[in-house]
């Protein structure tokens, strides 16, 4: 099953996307999905198929969710970047993205003005089903109720202005998502699923998810000590390595150019990158 959020009469539902990717399935409007979203995944979707083409397709994330990310995930990651030189922390370097950022398949992802492109960076995303407040990694990973596709999408020069990273990763509609795939359908990311991403049809990367530093559920844990995680909060586990900006020279993503991400058993998340100019579309 792949769920997506579909926007149509104003409001919000989570629906399960056909096949062939025409037809959409309600499940739940959205609020009501993520209130027992273990529930609706398991069981099969039996409304009215709807075209794609006559709805919107929107992520199927509740406004107020925290989208929390991990960034220097990927051992070789670390070692391509400007922190090679030190030493690995016990604990993830953890940011945020706002929903606001978020975007689908097939979105066109906009070059702020002041940067000399987008950098790549393909992941997957988990997603939080119930609470969890001072929970085991066991029960955090436990709460995870499914995964997707994902590209956190940088701006470079912006992120490296101050030593806080929000401003480079929250460009308009940097955060592409693919549909959602239930954990059981995916199983556990430390047995290795590929990660690759590519550039106009050229691999720039490609690991696997068992090269993780921080698991899923260590991290989940981490963050319920400190506040409560809820239904609908998303975590972005990081990137492996093949960056562009660590290459020589710095490879940046320029207006026409494609990028894919294919992660095994979630599928392929596709994004044009256009212009400034279409910032405001």
């Amino acid at each position: 099953m792949r769920i997506v959020g579909i926007r149509r009469d104003g409001g919000v539902e989570v629906a399960a996307l056909s096949e062939d990717g025409t037809a959409v399935t309600v499940l739940a409007p959205l609020e009501e999905f993520w209130a027992d979203a273990a529930g609706h995944l398991a069981a099969q979707p039996s409304g009215e198929p709807l075209p794609v083409a006559d709805v919107e397709v929107v992520p199927p994330v509740l406004p107020g969710a925290r989208v929390v990310c991990i960034g220097l995930n990927y051992l070789k990651h670390v070692a391509e970047g400007s922190f090679r030189e030190e030493d690995l922390p016990p604990y993830p370097t953890l940011f945020a993205r706002w929903t606001a950022s978020l975007t689908v398949d097939g979105a066109e992802v906009p070059v702020p003005p002041d940067e000399d492109g987008l950098d790549w960076e393909g992941e997957v995303m988990a997603y939080v089903g119930s609470p969890l407040v001072d929970a085991t990694p066991e029960e955090a990973l436990a709460a995870v109720v499914g995964y997707s596709t994902f590209n956190d999408l940088t701006a470079r020069r912006a992120q490296k202005l101050t030593s806080q990273w929000i401003l480079g990763k929250n460009g308009d509609r940097s955060g592409p998502l693919g549909p959602i795939v239930p954990a059981a359908e995916v199983g556990d990311l430390r047995d290795g699923l590929r990660v690759q991403t590519r550039v106009n049809g050229e691999t720039v990367q490609d690991g696997r998810t068992d090269e993780m530093v921080y698991t899923v559920g260590d991290t989940l844990s981490l963050i319920s000590r400190t506040f409560t995680l809820r239904p609908g909060d998303l975590l972005a586990t990081g990137t492996p390595s093949g960056v562009g900006y660590a290459r020589t020279p710095p490879w940046l993503l320029q207006p026409g150019d494609t990028v894919e991400v294919e992660v095994e058993r979630l599928g392929v998340l596709r994004t044009t990158v256009v212009g400034n100019e279409y910032r405001k579309a």
